[in-house]
């Protein structure tokens, strides 16, 4: 049975077809792959595989242009295993039994798989489990890549018979490498201003076959002088920033957001904000995500934090985009610099702990009220002190249920407000010894 999608040619119609330059340049050895040597050296997962000969299921993680297929493409090469390649947005489960049944015969005849899958997480759970018994009893090889987090996407099952590897994006460094091995395909070098070529450098984005579909258009212009970044981006779209608002890539960069504003930097913070509003989030998810960073990690620290955010989002809604998402940048500006505690919150989980672990007990019966005459004779709300008619306004009661040893939530910090909420905390604290003695 002959491979999946496999289909005999005319002869020499494959060296007359046109080849991209981004096929053109697929390294034809791992040591030449750009941009993953901590993963392909010697002391990295895959170079110590191929050095002991024991290559196990993989999963590579990466982000668009990094190699993926290309290090799947190298190691079946290097293992001498039969390279099969399938895509989960193309491909069933009549496909896949077409397949396996291939693999088997291979395997017969004394040769084995390396089936590579794009896309893998594109597979549901029951397309999944159909891979475990093949690669169990080594019919396939199964090198897996995506570009969402394993953890969240594929089967536990699956993860436990196949090693994840994490591909980087490729940095400025090596796009410039790529970009040069790519001049000596063409046999020129590119038309651009040094400004220009770095400016193009990162229009790709840290996606090298992005970069290669760029400097292939860039190679084929006919002009007279280099030029510069103006006339590139006149010449040429800037590549869609990589986001996907229900992806994991939405929740990095939320995440960034957040701790910018808890770690008080206002242009990292600004700088993420930009992000998402550039891959296209809705402005009214972010304003919920910066008022909940406001009660969150700024609290009592600075009570104005809250209606800023709230001001800010009631400003966006009255004006709409583009002008109302300054009103949430200003926000976002306020909430860096605004002095930080997450007192309140941690002091609202430990007392939702404690209510869970003591949930049926009462309430002390002086501070319950006594509607009825069975109630009053039970001592429902007798010795109740009531608070405005004692001294400084404060009677030192207990309010906590009788059994229960008196817990402390709430530690306020010495910076903004708090620092005032703290010498109440502890002027109340004084007087209640004082009293409860």
């Amino acid at each position: 049975m002959s491979d999946l999608f496999d289909h005999a040619a005319p002869p020499g119609a494959q060296s007359r077809a046109p080849r991209p330059l981004a096929d053109r340049l697929r390294p034809a050895a791992l040591d030449a792959v750009i941009g993953q040597d901590r993963v392909l050296s010697a002391d990295g997962p895959l170079g110590a595989m191929l050095a002991s000969g024991s290559l196990s299921s993989l999963v590579l993680w990466g982000p668009p242009g990094v190699g993926k297929t290309t290090i799947a493409r190298l190691l079946a090469d290097a293992t001498e295993l039969a390279f099969v390649q399938i895509s989960a947005i193309f491909t069933g489960v009549p496909e896949l039994r077409k397949v396996f049944e291939a693999a088997k015969l291979r395997r017969q005849q004394g040769r084995g798989t390396l089936l590579f899958v794009d896309e893998i997480h594109r597979f549901n759970k029951a397309q999944q489990d159909g891979f475990l018994p093949h690669m169990e009893d080594g019919t396939i090889l199964l090198v897996g890549a995506t570009t969402e987090n394993p953890s969240f996407e594929l089967n536990a099952a699956l993860l436990s018979r196949a090693q994840v590897i994490v591909l980087e994006r490729l940095s400025l460094a090596d796009l410039e490498r790529l970009a040069q091995r790519a001049e000596k395909e063409l046999g020129r070098t590119l038309p651009l201003a040094p400004a220009a070529r770095e400016a193009l450098l990162e229009m790709a984005d840290g996606d090298g076959r992005a970069l290669l579909n760029l400097i292939e258009q860039v190679g084929a212009w006919k002009v007279d002088k280099p030029l510069g970044t103006e006339a590139l981006a006149q010449r040429l779209m800037r590549r869609a920033a990589k986001y996907d608002k229900s992806g994991e890539e939405h929740y990095n960069l939320i995440s960034a957001l957040h701790k910018s504003v808890r770690g008080s930097d206002p242009d990292a913070a600004l700088y993420w904000f930009a992000r998402m509003l550039e891959g296209g989030e809705d402005p009214r998810f972010l304003a919920r995500r910066i008022t909940r960073m406001s009660v969150e990690d700024i609290g009592l620290a600075d009570p104005q934090a809250q209606a800023v955010c709230l001001h800010a989002w009631e400003t966006y809604e009255r004006l709409g985009s583009p002008e109302g998402e300054l009103a949430l940048a200003q926000a976002v500006t306020y909430l860096a610099l605004a002095p930080k505690s997450n007192a309140g919150y941690v002091a609202y989980k430990a007392a939702r702990a404690a209510a869970r672990a003591t949930g049926s007990e009462p309430p002390p019966k002086h501070i319950l009220n006594a509607p009825t005459k069975l109630m009053k004779e039970q001592g429902f709300g007798t010795g109740y002190a009531y608070d405005h008619d004692a001294e400084d306004g404060f009677s030192g009661q207990n309010y906590f249920p009788e059994t229960m040893k008196r817990p402390v939530f709430y530690h306020p910090v010495e910076r903004g407000y708090e620092r005032e909420l703290k010498k109440r905390v502890e002027w109340f604290a004084k007087l209640r010894d004082k009293r409860g003695a």
